[in-house]
């Protein structure tokens, strides 16, 4: 079980050609997303599995700590996290959810409903993004939405 766990590959994207698709990767970049959901990495080429080493991988996360604002902070610490700050969650898959899980809920606590709902109760360093992503038009928003469906 933990070696399947551990070599289980992510989702392959889907519709990365449509014109939707790509204006709301572009609308990703420039909201400022990509600041904490960062695109791609290299693995170590010191893995400690030889698949794993020195391989381009595209989580949509830094992996980092983050103060996501007073809006998630739930006051409680857990490991080197205080109570507002959580680790970028990496986005890939994220498009199946619903598939997968029978539902769309998000964040930490399961309080957003959907893609749109999680975006909006970003604060804190991410605030700007936030905002980007609020004063968007309807259709930047829907494509913004396809592009992380298609993740």
């Amino acid at each position: 079980m933990t070696f399947y766990a551990g070599t289980l590959g992510v989702p392959e994207r889907r519709n990365v050609g449509d014109a939707k698709v790509l204006a709301g990767k572009a609308a990703f970049y420039q909201a400022g997303c990509a600041s904490c959901h960062v695109p791609k990495f290299v693995t170590s080429k010191r893995a400690e599995n030889p698949a794993h080493r020195f391989q381009l991988i595209w989580p949509y996360s830094d992996f980092l700590l983050h103060d996501m604002g007073e809006g998630l902070a739930d006051g409680r610490p857990e490991g080197l996290a205080d109570g507002s700050e959580w680790r970028t969650p990496p986005l890939w898959g994220i498009g199946l959810t619903e598939t997968v899980s029978g539902h769309t809920f998000f964040l930490h606590d399961g309080r957003a409903r959907n893609l749109t709902e999680a975006i909006l109760w970003h604060g804190g360093e991410a605030q700007a993004a936030r905002n980007s992503f609020a004063a968007m038009s309807e259709k930047q928003r829907a494509d913004l939405l396809a592009f992380l469906g298609s993740l």
